[in-house]
């Protein structure tokens, strides 16, 4: 477990460093106005890892993985996927990318199969090639039956899935996810688990946030904390909670609290 990434000390730490990193972030920073966002974040993320962003409430996870995907300049820093830099090589760099943001709006006066259609145009693909991957993600992701239904009619779960399904179609090699969970029912939520572990299990790699510790301590391979717009704890999940639960960890690292016994005693 460690704060920060540091200069390797013996040859199996070399050996480590030098493994191939699906994402690379160094000194990534960004301010609004007076307010410090994300003050300098190096992370790196392993080919063929799951890897959990976790953090409170401003804590910076939304204004680091925009940047880290090219949605938002950063004052500084620098974001290499696969070893393409996303903001002096962003052609090269976004056609390895899946993203599925937070609070982003599709374009959703169109069909889910209309809004794949548009996605694979933008991307330059075979239109052949995308009516065949649509019609497989419309069907894995129980999203076939929509039929002519707009997706400013969709349910949330039903956003999440069809954002994921614009995310997966090019065949990226990293996934970029913000909250992909907040505010999908449990039956969505099981099937995108299901999809994103047979994903990496295919090669890929997935990096997203969370606030739900039960679903990172599920599904990660590795987990950094990001608090105060840094990074506090980054490590393999075993290594970061070093024998007690996710939750507990946590909250020690973000500065938690709870209250007291003499604290709304009028309860």
């Amino acid at each position: 477990m460690t704060d920060a990434p540091q200069a390797p000390r013996t040859q199996a730490d070399a050996q480590q460093v030098h493994q191939p990193q699906a994402l690379t972030l160094r000194g990534l920073a960004k301010r609004f106005d007076s307010k410090i966002a994300v003050a300098g974040v190096n992370l790196d993320v392993p080919v063929g890892s799951f890897y959990g962003l976790l953090g409170p409430n401003g804590a910076g996870k939304t204004t680091t993985l925009s940047m880290t995907v090219g949605l938002l300049r950063p004052d500084a820093g620098t974001a290499h996927v696969l070893g393409h830099d996303v903001w002096a090589d962003p052609v090269r760099a976004k056609a390895l990318l899946g993203v599925l943001p937070d609070g982003v709006r599709l374009f959703d006066r169109l069909t889910g199969a209309e809004l794949l259609a548009y996605h694979g145009l933008l991307r330059g693909m075979d239109p052949a090639v995308v009516d065949q991957r649509a019609a497989e993600l419309l069907d894995v992701l129980a999203l076939r039956d929509s039929g002519r239904t707009l997706v400013v009619d969709y349910s949330a779960g039903m956003k999440k899935k069809i954002g994921l399904a614009c995310a997966l179609l090019h065949g990226p090699r990293l996934l970029v996810l913000d909250e992909p969970f907040e505010a999908v029912d449990p039956v969505s939520a099981a099937l995108i688990r299901d999809i994103l572990q047979r994903y990496v299990s295919g090669g890929g790699t997935v990096i997203f946030s969370s606030h739900v510790m039960d679903v990172v301590e599920r599904l990660c391979s590795h987990v950094a904390i990001l608090a105060d717009g840094v990074i506090k704890r980054v490590g393999t999940l075993d290594d970061v909670r070093s024998g007690r639960s996710l939750e507990e960890v946590f909250v020690e690292v973000v500065g938690g609290r709870t209250a007291t016994g003499e604290e709304l005693a009028w309860l």
